[in-house]
């Protein structure tokens, strides 16, 4: 019900929000539920992907979280994080991440089921979207490293993300330098302009504004959409101003950018004219309409490959370094190398650019890096190397200034890396520091490009300066792979894939590489070396995390016959203490044995395939007390001995490895309460087996040893040599 109120509150609120001088049309989007997890990497989360269409005025998510079957479930937290342009970046547990990686952290928002209610309904609602690609992330608080057993009754959560959006079918477009005359009401006024390619400077301008009671039209401008960061928007306060205008230095490239004018002013008509100004600024020079192959297979190819084939002409010129057109008469203002997009495998590609780029102080150097958007789900990797030996005139440093969208050319100056409405990456070698190297977990889906120019000592001639630095871009799934301590997984929603990291050992972080909870290399080989000596030796050295892992054959096989022993030979044990005759309890042996075979087959860490065994195992021994009992007219066993002495520290023995088992253990102390369990069990199985039969040998020995026949009688043995 509270689920259906909230949509009927969402439909209404959508219904009544905007001016009715636009034509609007709604969107809704739903995914399915989706079970949480507590957090202990990025592994862990449930990730959730929407389009947001062009021209969308409005988002509202309906988050619910509802709660599952459980005991004593107490107050819940849920977090949801959100990011447009790729999945979020989070750190919940404040865990360092790798060297060399910048991060900015995506907005969150926390979610609480109180005790006793059963959902959570909340609406999230973002004005004027960046349209494209937005993720939601959501997952439970910190993972204990409580072990669960499956099929006991747990606190269990299930998240559904749904989208309503409302979209302006007929927003008005600013033509440049053509001003267009509105009328505004209490409604904002929205428009949208294009941004062509090579822009460096976008103008909204508001004119002839003009209220009938005052001078102040209070109104506002802002240019740009909601990415939920800081910066993605500008916004200029006309309050007193009859004129008034709002600039975006370097604007995004080859896109459409929304426009919104409002007023503080109530109940006020307020006609005004607005226009907008794009000012083109430097292009690179026109490439050659032949592609150049030898030059191609000189600079890209053959660096790559250390190819040893023989060219012609294997002088590479700085025109055809930078791809130009020999004729061009235009001037330059940049340079633009070729760059070559190598897609390897999913989420594995690189960028190859020449080895050897000349980079000066005069011109900056331009490289286009094109990424899809499924791209955006793994790790963005640069990497410079400075040529010391080729440092020419007052050479101080190179700075490079990777950003999305478009680039920045005017490095040498005290400009901060960023364009207008996104922050950028600054990475800067020289010859004391001759490398640098920048990681950018989950990139915006986004043309980036890569800046770089020669700077030069305050004190010297600087036309002249320059310095040979090659350039190493990719994409990875993961960062480093996730080092020795971590596994890299593809993971999927729906069709969207993403790389994650999912650490062992106790270490922790976005690349496994925050070892302040680890495991040192003296604990893990103390694992390896006496917590599983004694107690599924194989299996649990096969199985430890880390690099002491020591596996004897396919870990698979080693599972399996290690959960099979431990299983029969509880059923076994208590079969034995059924004290059935020999052909029934041999049948129940071997059948017990293949009917637990197939169930491990079939769910090797189900709770019933140990409870099955064990339940009716003991209904069998139950029987079988019984019947002994009704026949013998006396207790069974008969002697208070049996049961002081080894029944009831036998069942003890047995109740707490089960308990220890069941509830006590957690990654932490693992190695300790699993080994207490087989302890304990180990234990019972001394005290719990019956006494041997009389009559019987003790060791089963044959009726032939040693070349000599036995021949045993009830009352009399007589042994004949044969």
């Amino acid at each position: 019900m509270e689920k259906y109120f909230a949509l009927c509150l969402l439909l209404y609120v959508f219904a009544g929000s905007f001016a009715e001088d636009l034509t609007y049309s709604n969107g809704f989007y739903s995914k399915a539920p989706q079970r949480l997890s507590k957090y202990s990497g990025f592994g862990n989360v449930r990730l959730q992907h929407f389009r947001v269409p062009e021209d969308a005025v409005l988002v509202r998510w309906l988050l619910t979280v509802s709660r599952g079957s459980g005991l004593n479930c107490g107050d819940q937290n849920i977090t949801v994080h959100f990011r447009a342009g790729a999945p979020p970046v989070i750190n919940p547990l404040g865990t360092a991440f790798p060297n060399s990686t910048s991060v900015s952290l995506a907005h969150n928002l926390t979610l609480i089921i109180p005790s006793g209610q059963s959902s959570n309904v909340t609406l999230f609602n973002v004005t004027h979207p960046k349209p494209g690609d937005w993720f939601l992330a959501a997952h439970l608080p910190k993972d204990e490293g409580k072990i669960e057993q499956q099929g006991l009754p747990s606190c269990s959560y299930l998240f559904q993300a749904q989208l309503f959006l409302r979209r302006a079918a007929d927003l008005p477009i600013l033509q440049h330098n053509i001003p267009l005359y509105q009328t505004l009401t209490t409604a904002p006024a929205l428009f949208k302009v294009f941004v062509p390619e090579f822009s460096s400077r976008l103008d909204v301008f508001i004119l002839n504004c003009s209220v009938k009671l005052g001078n102040d039209c209070g109104l506002s401008v802002t240019v740009g959409s909601s990415t939920l960061r800081e910066g993605s928007e500008v916004k200029q306060n006309c309050s007193g101003l009859e004129s008034c205008s709002a600039s975006v230095l370097i604007p995004p490239w080859n896109s459409w950018l929304l426009v919104m004018v409002e007023t503080s002013q109530p109940n006020t008509t307020i006609p005004f004219s607005i226009s907008a100004n794009v000012t083109v600024g430097c292009k690179p020079l026109s490439v050659s309409s032949d592609f150049n192959t030898s030059a191609f297979i000189r600079t890209i190819i053959a660096p790559q490959s250390n190819s040893s084939g023989s060219l012609n002409d294997t002088s590479v010129s700085m025109r055809d370094q930078m791809g130009l057109h020999a004729n061009s008469s235009e001037p330059m203002c940049m340079k633009s190398p070729s760059v070559f997009r190598d897609e390897q495998d999913v989420l594995s590609l690189r960028f190859i650019v020449s080895s050897n780029l000349t980079v000066t102080s005069d011109l900056p150097t331009v490289l286009t890096l094109e990424q899809s958007p499924g791209d955006s789900g793994g790790t963005f990797v640069v990497q410079l190397n400075l040529n010391t030996s080729s440092l020419v005139g007052g050479f101080a440093h190179v700075k490079a200034c990777l950003t999305a969208t478009a680039p920045l050319l005017h490095l040498n100056r005290s400009q901060t890396c960023a364009t207008g409405l996104m922050q950028g990456y600054s990475l800067s070698v020289s010859s004391k520091e001759s490398q640098a190297l920048l990681r950018i977990p989950f990139p915006d889906a986004a043309v980036w490009y890569l800046s770089l120019q020669t700077v030069c000592n305050d004190s010297v001639d600087c036309r002249n300066a320059s310095a040979i630095v090659s350039v190493s871009v990719s994409v990875s799934a993961c960062i480093d792979d996730c080092g020795p301590y971590g596994e890299c997984r593809l993971q999927r929603t729906h069709s969207y894939l993403y790389g994650a990291c999912v650490c062992k050992a106790g270490w922790q972080g976005w690349g496994c590489t925050d070892g302040a909870t680890a495991q040192s290399y003296s604990r893990q080989l103390a694992a390896i070396y006496f917590f599983t000596m004694f107690f599924s030796t194989f299996y649990h050295a096969c199985d430890q995390p880390g690099v002491t892992v020591m596996c004897i054959m396919d870990y698979d096989t080693l599972q399996f016959c290690d959960f099979l022993g431990s299983v029969v030979s509880v059923w076994v044990t208590i079969v034995c203490m059924a004290r059935l005759q020999d052909p029934v309890k041999y049948l129940l042996f071997m059948a017990g044995t293949l009917i637990i075979s197939m169930a491990m087959q079939l769910d090797r860490r189900g709770l019933w395939n140990l409870l099955g065994p064990v339940l009716f195992a003991l209904v069998i021994m139950v029987t079988s007390w019984v019947y002994r009992g009704v026949k013998r007219h006396q207790c069974y066993p008969p002697l208070w001995r049996r049961w002081v002495l080894f029944l009831l520290p036998g069942i003890v023995s047995a109740l707490i490895g089960v308990c220890v088992y069941v509830f006590a253990q957690t990654d932490s102390n693992y190695y300790y309460t699993h080994s207490i369990w087989h302890v304990m069990v180990a234990t019972s199985v001394v005290f719990l087996l019956p006494p041997r039969e009389k009559h019987v040998p003790p060791w089963g020995w044959t009726n032939k040893i040693c070349s000599y026949r036995r021949c045993k009688n009830e009352k009399v043995e007589h042994y004949t040599v044969n």
